[in-house]
């Protein structure tokens, strides 16, 4: 029998967003892949620092205890394989056990997401997470810019989801869209008892809640949705997620206010919406990512 990731949390990330190598690709923007290549094989005995979505990886690859190997990181990146050498080397300078990877050298890498049975793909590169979310597969673009996670929490894996178009479908944003606050708030009324459908990130919420259930002693996963909606559109936000059998530690209905400095608060080792103006309040604070999905798409 082959071997198979069936079963096991997979995230494939790009090399950008698990190490800072913005100064490095400063060097590939303003000149070429020549020079960006040669560049890193100059600095290949020496470690990239820690990216964006670092403290993610190291936490998630903490639930893997011998025998039992419960997640799997993989290298998905647009990077030539050379410089994939200094990738790996960074991966074993800081003991993260990730032995897949694949370097595509420019070429798009989301296609390889499906053999993969990723459950989140994180990328800087915007094209390939619009690709990897038609497919199927729950991606975000990771801000290089936005604030490291806190090192509070060594033990557990926190996460924050906004709702709409991310957890949940866009249905109701589409109400708010085109006809406004009021309307939008009596159609959640309306639809109280009927669960939202679902959004692009239930898969990875589902996947996160078997890692948790599987119960490893030394770290555990808490989960918050951070989202604009209010009362009394927030009882079908909770309802639905009732309705998957799953729950979240933390929900936040802020009715508007910015999101930022409650994920301040909360810490989470990432964050995830759709709307840029909230990505970009939350990145001044902690680890954000880009959900390239619906109507404000």
């Amino acid at each position: 029998m082959g071997i198979s990731l069936d079963g096991k949390l997979v995230v494939a990330i790009s090399s950008r967003a698990l190490f800072d190598f913005e100064e490095e690709n400063l060097v590939f923007e303003q000149s070429d892949d020549t020079a960006y290549m040669r560049l890193q094989l100059e600095r290949l005995e020496t470690p990239a620092k820690p990216g964006v979505a670092f403290s993610l990886v190291q936490k998630l690859l903490a639930f893997n205890l011998e025998p039992s190997q419960k997640v799997e990181v993989v290298i998905l990146s647009r990077n030539d394989p050379v410089s994939g050498l200094r990738v790996m080397k960074s991966a074993a300078h800081y003991a993260l056990p990730i032995i897949r990877c694949t370097f595509t050298r420019g070429e798009a890498p989301w296609r390889y997401l499906k053999p993969l049975r990723a459950n989140l793909f994180l990328s800087t590169h915007l094209s390939d997470v619009r690709a990897a979310l038609a497919a199927g597969v729950p991606a975000a673009q990771v801000y290089p810019q936005s604030a490291h996670a806190s090192d509070a929490h060594p033990c557990e894996v926190r996460i924050a989801f906004d709702g709409d178009a991310v957890l949940f479908s866009d249905e109701a944003e589409r109400v708010y869209q085109s006809q406004g606050l009021n309307a939008f708030q009596q159609h959640e009324i309306d639809k109280v008892a009927l669960p939202l459908p679902d959004g692009p990130f239930k898969p990875l919420l589902v996947a996160l809640h078997q890692l948790q259930q599987a119960s490893t002693p030394n770290m555990r996963i808490r989960t918050a949705l951070v989202t604009a909606r209010s009362a009394p559109a927030h009882e079908r936000a909770i309802r639905t997620l009732m309705d998957w059998n799953i729950a979240v530690d933390e929900a936040m209905f802020l009715g508007g206010l910015d999101k930022g400095e409650f994920l301040r608060e909360f810490e989470p080792d990432f964050f995830f919406d759709d709307q840029t103006g909230h990505i970009e309040s939350a990145a001044r604070h902690v680890p954000s990512g880009h959900v390239v999905s619906g109507i404000r798409n």
